[in-house]
Order: structure tokens, then C-alpha cells, then sequence
């Protein structure tokens, strides 16, 4: 018996829900909701669903946590059948969870640790999150997440080591390295650290790990330890996920983000030379403030020239409190329309991608028993049935809608 859990947005709140659940254990008739602020969307889709919850499931406790309620406690505990809020930090102690215990929102700018959680389960996924770093010090200017999570704070590498040594032996083949801003890993520990640095001990301390996978980083904070590893580690999945928001050097210039259009082209050309036939994804907002059609094409073409097939687009959604809610807006239509267009063109190029792949060996980590992901993060179907949690060496055959087509060998 334990609370039931929705969980919204990204793998570390993914990861969290798994937090949750630990210690929400034993809890009858209720329901933790954990929001997401990243887009308007996110908060409307979690507000939906504890209003459904409401109707439907009169009789059960809803707590609701996570980066909405952090940054605007008041109007979620106001929803029907809220029973309790708790923040960011709140919902990660124990004592929370109590029957008694009230509804918390402790000030998340005066974290400073981040502890490990020694997870090791996640909830039917063949995939394990490991979480590395909170927080964000960098203020974006469409951004409200370091409101939500707090300054930039580490977990202490010998408790990523125990962590992950704790996943692989419950039978994970992949790990996912997760945080708020994970370039940023190591800058509040001592001797300082790179993200790469803890990689490279990471794997040379888990041997028996098969799989390390990174989730989004900052083109602008990519160390040479990093690259190093992308070049010469198997383990280290050949997929690199881009922070990227915009091509247009003006609109990076008014989103406050450390990259230039320059920069983020020689990062995608240096991830490609050192590892041949790398899968490239990247984050993008559509319609930002003052993006008139010329600065949109900038984006457009650099998608088009780079041939990113894994895109994650989102049309810019305002977010009460940042300085780019008080921008110039582009009119919402043209945000979903351009929108659309850059999804085309990654869907295009994930077409070619795919394509390319026909004809070479891969090894996929079985999600269902015919389904799952290859080391480029791709989407294969195997031809005949596999095991699930598994890993498979394979032949590519085919590509269609978005999947490979593979057989075993």
C-alpha cells in the first residue's frame, strides 16, 4: 500500500516522485501531484488533474509539490481537495509525509545541499535517473526554475557512486544522469570538479555499468574532460542533448543564454567529429518576445543546416515574474505556427538520420518486449520478441515513422 503519484516535467522530478514514494509508503487514499512551472501548459495540465482527482476520488488526500507550488504556494492549496502543499525541499524529507505534519514551503534560495537518495526503483522504467545537481545559478530571462529549485549545490561523488553501484545491482543497464543545470556539477564542492571529471570516476568506479546516458547541457559549459569521454568511452552513449532555446544571436542575446549561434554550430560540428554518427537533440522556444520572422528563420535554418534530429520545441509560454513576461509578446498563433515548422524540419532530419542507420549493428536496451531505445536514443521495434530490462545486440533493417526496424543477432 502506498500514495499514488503524478508526476509532470523532467526526469529529476521523475526522480523525485521516487523519492516520494518511499517515504509516502504505507499512506492509503492519496494522491501526490508533482507539478511542473516551465510552461504554461505544464501548470494547466497538473491544475486538470487535481480537479479530476477532486471529482472522481473525493475520498483521497491530495498533496500537491513541486516547481508550480514552490513559486506560487497559495493558489495551488487553494484548488479543491488540496489537502497539503509542500515545496521543493519539503518533499523530500520524511516527516512530511506524516498524517499530522502540515503543508510546507521552505525558502529554496537558502539551499545549500543536495543529498543522494539511494534510489533504486522507478516505478516499471528499465531506465535508472541519477540524480547529480539542483538549482540553477544563471537567470535566463524567460526562465522562473531557479525560483523553483534553489542555487546551484552537488551531490558529493561517493554518494553518486553508491547510488549508481545500487542501481546496477537491481538490474538497471542504463543510467541517466540528471539536474537542473548539470554543466554546473562540482562548482560547490571541494577542489571544484567538472562535470566531466565526475564522469570519468563515475565510470571508472561502476565498472559493471553498461550504460551512462546525459540528460541536457548548457552548450557554453561543455568541459574538455566531457569531450574527451564522448571521443573515447563506449559506456558514455553516443547522444548529446543541447540547452539551446534559439539560434538568432539577438533573441540568445535578450534570453540572457551564454552561447552564440557560432558556438552552438562548433559544438554540434566538435560532438560529430569526435563520435561519427552521434545523435544530436536540443531544447527550443518558439515566438519569444520581439522574435519577428527574420530572427525565426535564423532558428529555422540553423535546425535545417545542422540536421538536429531530436528536437524538443516549445512554443514560448510567459512566466509571471521573469523579465521576459514583460517583453514585447508575439502573438500566440504565430508561436504555435512557428512552432510547427521547427518540429517539421527535425522531424525531416530524424527521418535521414534514421535512414542512415539502416545497415549497422546497435545494441538496444528493451523497454517492452518487442520495444525500445538504441544507444543513439532512437526508437527501435525488434522484429521478433525480446525481454524486457535487457539488452539486445541487433541488426538495423528499416526505419518508418519515427522507429527502427531491427533484428536480433
Amino acid at each position: 500500500m502506498s500514495a499514488d503519484i503524478l508526476t509532470f516535467g523532467c526526469r529529476l522530478n521523475a526522480y523525485e516522485s521516487e523519492v516520494m514514494r518511499g517515504h509516502a509508503s504505507g499512506l492509503a487514499d492519496t494522491v501526490i501531484v508533482n507539478t511542473c512551472a516551465v510552461t504554461a501548459e505544464a501548470e494547466r495540465q497538473a491544475r486538470q488533474a487535481i480537479r479530476r482527482l477532486a471529482r472522481t476520488r473525493p475520498e483521497a488526500r491530495i498533496i500537491v509539490t513541486g516547481c508550480a507550488v514552490q513559486t506560487d504556494p497559495a493558489a495551488w492549496a487553494a484548488l479543491p481537495g488540496v489537502a497539503k502543499v509542500l515545496g521543493n525541499l519539503d518533499k523530500l524529507r520524511p516527516e512530511s509525509f506524516a498524517e499530522t505534519a502540515p503543508g510546507t514551503v521552505s525558502d529554496i534560495m537558502a539551499a545549500r545541499e543536495t543529498a543522494a537518495h539511494l534510489i533504486t526503483d522507478f516505478a516499471g522504467r528499465t531506465r535508472a535517473f541519477l540524480q547529480m545537481q539542483q538549482g540553477c545559478d544563471h537567470r535566463c530571462t524567460f526562465c522562473i526554475i531557479p525560483f523553483g529549485r534553489g542555487p546551484s549545490r552537488s551531490v558529493a561523488l561517493g554518494e553518486l557512486v553508491a547510488e549508481a553501484r545500487a542501481q546496477v545491482a537491481a538490474g538497471f543497464q542504463e543510467i541517466v544522469l540528471t539536474g537542473v543545470d548539470l554543466a554546473s556539477f562540482g562548482g560547490d564542492l571541494p577542489g571544484r570538479p567538472s562535470l566531466g571529471q565526475a564522469v570519468r570516476r563515475l565510470l571508472a568506479l561502476v565498472p559493471e555499468l553498461p550504460r551512462l546516458r546525459l540528460s541536457s547541457l548548457d552548450p557554453a559549459a561543455i568541459d574538455d574532460d566531457l569531450w574527451h569521454l564522448l571521443a573515447e568511452e563506449p559506456r558514455l552513449m553516443p547522444h548529446l542533448h543541447l540547452s539551446l532555446q534559439a539560434a538568432s544571436d539577438l533573441i540568445l542575446k535578450r534570453m540572457k543564454r551564454r552561447h552564440s549561434r557560432a558556438g552552438a554550430e562548433a559544438v554540434i560540428a566538435r560532438a560529430r567529429s569526435l563520435r561519427p554518427g552521434i545523435a544530436i537533440g536540443a531544447d527550443l522556444i518558439a515566438g519569444f518576445p520581439t522574435e519577428d520572422e527574420a530572427l525565426f528563420a535564423e532558428t529555422l535554418a540553423f535546425v535545417e543546416e545542422t540536421e538536429i534530429p531530436f528536437l524538443h520545441v516549445f512554443p514560448f509560454s510567459a512566466r509571471r515574474g521573469t523579465p521576459a513576461a514583460r517583453m514585447p509578446a508575439t502573438p500566440k498563433p504565430l508561436r504555435r505556427e512557428r512552432a510547427a515548422r521547427l518540429r517539421a524540419a527535425g522531424e525531416a532530419a530524424l527521418a535521414r538520420f534514421l535512414a542512415a542507420k539502416i545497415g549497422t549493428r546497435t545494441e538496444i536496451l528493451m523497454e517492452t518486449d518487442r520495444d525500445g531505445l538504441s544507444e543513439h536514443f532512437a526508437r527501435v521495434r525488434l522484429t521478433a520478441p525480446g525481454r524486457a530490462g535487457t539488452r539486445v545486440a541487433a541488426r538495423i533493417v528499416g526505419a518508418d515513422h519515427g522507429h527502427l526496424l531491427a533484428e536480433a543477432l
